[in-house]
């Protein structure tokens, strides 16, 4: 127990200090952009005209190459995932903040607010399932690709955990840049935008304490030696067999919907982008859940009559299949 919470402490305290490089040389570029004889003054001008391709390289030193370091010093790549929420919080007060920055206050308000809303509740759902826990275990994907790409794993992961990441979360972010650019009065669509994106935030807030209830529950029974539950499909999981995934894409859309009422509806590809990241994840899901015999048949059946992502009804013809399974 006391080494447990050693590292948990130690992990705690490592996740604090890491994003620390960025931060305190965006503060020092801050306070010194403006002078004209500071010795950097030529760096701090690429900076200043050079604001996302900044983020850019920020990211690759001090997230890929620190944090990659870091997990095989450690052999876990645990801290990529609490720091999914936290590096849009990140980028959009960057935005906010950057000399250059031109936009409309209440835009920028009301998307800063937003997205620290989705960040605490993608932490608290993160910290929840691990148990109050600060690198306790690495995601399965990255075990499972451990065990595929065995003693290459060491370089093969950079690529496909950080600098994959690093592409993928510059991209569905790119609104935040554009919103940070563009001062054009309020518009209908600002009103659209924030309506997909509280919505998105509610529905994935409700689905995953609805599956964090699910599993709470089925470690219960486990440790009771009872027969566990094989399915949820109870609330919101009568309707969509990923309603968090839902909400998620949603949210993002929403984000994307910010930027292409502002004549930018190209970076609504970072949206496209993770709802095709999110078809595969559920792909992979999915198969996991079809692999464990004990819920094989039930998942089955409930793929049969449940909706993929898009809440919907079950059909008339499903219903009917269950009543005459259940007489």
């Amino acid at each position: 127990m006391g080494l447990t919470t050693n590292n948990n402490l130690k992990n705690a305290i490592l996740s604090i200090i890491a994003p620390l490089p960025s931060i305190f040389f965006y503060l020092y570029f801050l306070n010194n952009y403006s002078n004209p004889n500071h010795t950097l003054s030529f760096l701090w001008t690429w900076c200043y005209n050079h604001p996302f391709l900044l983020t850019f390289v920020l990211f690759f030193l001090n997230i890929n190459v620190l944090f990659w370091a870091i997990a095989h010093l450690q052999s876990s790549h645990w801290m990529i995932d609490p720091y999914w929420p936290a590096v849009p919080v990140m980028l959009v007060y960057y935005y906010a903040t950057h000399p250059c920055a031109s936009y409309n206050p209440w835009r920028s308000k009301i998307v800063i607010t937003m997205t620290s809303l989705w960040s605490l509740r993608l932490s608290h759902n993160y910290f929840r399932r691990e148990n109050w826990q600060w690198g306790a275990k690495e995601d399965w994907r990255f075990t499972d690709m451990r065990h595929q790409y065995g003693k290459n794993w060491w370089w093969v992961s950079f690529f496909t955990i950080y600098f994959a990441q690093q592409i993928f979360l510059m991209g569905v972010t790119l609104p935040y840049y554009i919103i940070h650019t563009v001062e054009a009065p309020w518009s209908i669509w600002d009103v659209v935008a924030i309506s997909m994106c509280m919505t998105g935030i509610i529905l994935a807030y409700y689905a995953d304490t609805e599956l964090h209830e699910f599993s709470t529950k089925n470690a219960e029974l486990k440790a009771s030696e009872k027969p566990i539950i094989p399915i949820l499909d109870k609330g919101l999981w009568q309707y969509s067999r990923h309603p968090n995934y839902f909400g998620e894409q949603l949210w993002w859309w929403g984000i994307g919907i910010f930027a292409w009422s502002l004549g930018y509806g190209w970076v609504l590809i970072g949206a496209l982008v993770n709802s095709l990241c999110l078809a595969y994840v559920t792909t992979l899901v999915e198969d996991r859940m079809l692999k464990q015999s004990f819920r094989a048949d039930a998942y089955r059946e409930y793929q049969k009559r449940t909706s993929v992502w898009i809440p919907w009804f079950k059909s008339s013809s499903s219903l009917a299949e269950t009543k005459d399974k259940t007489n």
